[in-house]
């Protein structure tokens, strides 16, 4: 099953407007000129194993050169942590980069001097150009051509696992809105609040979902909410089967009741989410989703004993 980047990135940059918007920001000017833009498409196929599918995803699109020639884009996107020096030979960026981009750098040759630049010569070459997000600002960002989800997407690939995320999601208001009134804004900004609620923090889920109920208003919020909590049950049912095991279900569930209650604004004290996350029993668990769905204070679903 694909991981929540995999299908983030995918659903955002799929789509060739998009893609031409990061691939411009990456590509050297002199190969963007020579490009016709209007002419790209997505191509199928992956040549990422589909056990890196989690933290890697790659895209190919084709596309005519302003002579008419054909061109093809190879896109890979990576979460990477660290720096690894061999990323060369696995096409992919990572942070505050100091890795070689090419191949052939990473041959030692066994002469010094004027004789290196031939021996290596005789090396494979292959550079790869990096768009590294983490080096980039918020406002960086922002300020990029493009339309707005592929602004707001890069944003949260750069923001969504970090402790900034809170504090930076107010500035990003106006591009919601403006992701918002575009042909299919609700579907766009659910997938981006939902990637922002599986990837953040614990600490910044208050601001996201407070956010996304103040673009879209308390009811249109508890039925994306809704609608995204079934969907991680029924994520969670599979993986419990896949494994042979009950809890994956359990766990999607005990999840969809604290996602609930954090979207209606009722407070869980730390001892109620430890009860809460660590029931196992289905029936149990369902009573408390019911509950949850209408509860306007914590007793309303784990009865007067809650804190």
């Amino acid at each position: 099953m694909s991981g929540p980047h995999d299908l983030f990135i995918r659903f955002t940059f799929e789509h060739p407007e998009r893609a031409a918007a990061e691939l411009r920001a990456a590509l050297p000017l002199h190969v963007v000129a020579q490009v016709d833009w209007s002419s790209l498409r997505r191509e199928s196929g992956s040549v990422v194993d589909p056990e890196l599918r989690e933290t890697e995803t790659d895209l190919l699109f084709s596309a005519r050169s302003s002579g008419g020639r054909p061109v093809l884009l190879y896109l890979l996107l990576e979460h990477q942590s660290s720096v690894d020096r061999w990323m060369a030979l696995r096409h992919g960026p990572g942070g505050a980069w100091s890795a070689p981009r090419r191949v052939e750098e990473l041959f030692d040759v066994p002469v010094e001097g004027e004789q290196v630049e031939l021996w290596r010569t005789l090396a494979p070459r292959f550079e790869y150009l990096l768009d590294d997000l983490t080096t980039e600002r918020a406002e960086a960002l922002m300020a990029r051509p493009g339309p707005p989800q592929a602004r707001l997407a890069l944003l949260a690939l750069r923001y969504g696992r970090s402790e900034e995320l809170a504090e930076q999601l107010p500035g990003w208001r106006e591009l919601f809105i403006q992701v918002q009134a575009t042909s299919n804004g609700i579907e766009e900004l659910s997938v981006v609040f939902h990637y922002l609620l599986l990837v953040g923090h614990e600490g910044a889920r208050d601001a996201t979902v407070g956010m996304l109920k103040s673009i879209v208003g308390t009811q249109r919020m508890e039925e994306l909410m809704l609608g995204w909590g079934e969907e991680h049950f029924e994520r969670g049912r599979q993986k419990g089967q896949a494994e042979g095991r009950a809890e994956g279900r359990a766990e999607g569930r005990a999840e969809d009741v604290l996602r609930i209650l954090a979207a209606r604004g009722v407070q869980v004290d730390v001892e109620s989410r430890k009860l809460i996350l660590s029931c196992t029993d289905l029936t149990t668990l369902d009573r408390w989703f019911d509950l949850a769905l209408k509860a306007t204070q914590l007793s309303d679903v784990l009865g007067p004993t809650a804190q």
